[in-house]
């Protein structure tokens, strides 16, 4: 099935906003799976489930399910998976589920360096004010100033943002040099990925994980939508645009973990985190406003060269 050219314009727009909307309130719906599960096994658990349904796709569409690019796959697999996952887990253990885990959102400042200094990827006109906004935005929101848990715990948060930078530049590296398969390669992402996770939930003294009904609903959304269906999405957005402004886009993130968990917790908003919200809603609408006008152009161009 052939998708109109206005549609396809727009795939990786409304992929966003998904993986905005469902990575925001997995917050929420892992907060609340911690009480059953701990950390560490909780992290593994979620990325076995999505690589078994990632692969039970492939197996239904009849997709190559070989590994392709294996060295490649393997340090996507290590940074992007095990390590971002650790560092994340970690952090919330360190410093709890406040401002600390937010500083995994500092990368898309490591992603913009990286696709600078990597993939001589460049910002330009426009794209600097909504850069400038959506980041101005972030810092509102994380309040770096008055952060009270420790050192350690912070650094934890900058080591998954720089993980998840890393693997995102790694993705974008091998697509244009190898023609793999998003589907494949995002479960064999997952499956090697979790490999470290099992040995350290099993290393790491912890609680067992209690096995209960709602805990199961919770862990079955979180690794099929959230980790599998997600992570694939985030690949399919990384090969769609620029690497620094997959990164920039994806900070709507935040904002609906934020939203949610000020709804569902009755929790009152801080006229900072309304400030820094605006901030980046603003500026995820101006990169949107900039790339449409960009198909525009292109579009325009097409035709006149065709006429």
């Amino acid at each position: 099935m052939t998708l109109p050219p206005f549609l396809r314009r727009w795939l990786p727009t409304l992929a966003l906003a998904t993986l905005s909307l469902i990575w925001g309130y997995t917050w929420v719906l892992s907060k609340q799976s911690l009480a059953y599960a701990p950390p560490f096994a909780f992290a593994a658990e979620r990325c076995v489930g999505g690589a078994i349904a990632l692969f039970v796709v492939l197996k239904l569409l009849g997709k190559p399910m070989t590994l392709q690019a294996p060295k490649a796959t393997i340090a996507i697999a290590l940074t992007q998976v095990a390590g971002f996952m650790v560092f994340q887990t970690w952090a919330l253990v360190e410093g709890g589920p406040g401002k600390t885990a937010v500083l995994i959102f500092t990368m898309p400042i490591w992603t913009l360096l990286m696709a600078w200094l990597i993939l001589g990827e460049r910002v330009r006109g426009g794209q600097w004010l909504a850069a400038a906004a959506t980041l101005t935005g972030l810092i509102l929101i994380i309040e770096p100033w008055d952060m009270h848990t420790s050192l350690f715990s912070k650094f934890l948060g900058v080591m998954a943002a720089l993980c998840w930078a890393t693997g995102s530049i790694l993705i974008k590296r091998l697509r244009s040099k190898v023609p793999v398969d998003l589907f494949t390669l995002t479960a064999w992402q997952m499956a090697l990925g979790a490999i470290p996770l099992i040995v350290l939930a099993n290393l790491v003294p912890e609680r067992p994980t209690a096995w209960e009904p709602h805990f199961i609903g919770l862990l079955a959304f979180i690794s099929v939508v959230s980790t599998g269906m997600c992570w694939w999405l985030w690949s399919y957005i990384l090969d769609r645009v620029p690497a620094w402004e997959a990164s920039l886009s994806v900070l709507g993130t935040p904002v609906v973990a934020i939203l949610s968990s000020r709804l569902t917790l009755g929790e009152e908003f801080k006229a900072l985190e309304v400030t820094g919200i605006l901030l980046i809603g603003g500026g995820l609408l101006l990169l949107s406003l900039l790339g449409w006008a960009a198909s525009k152009r292109a579009a325009a161009v097409g035709k006149g060269h065709r006429a």
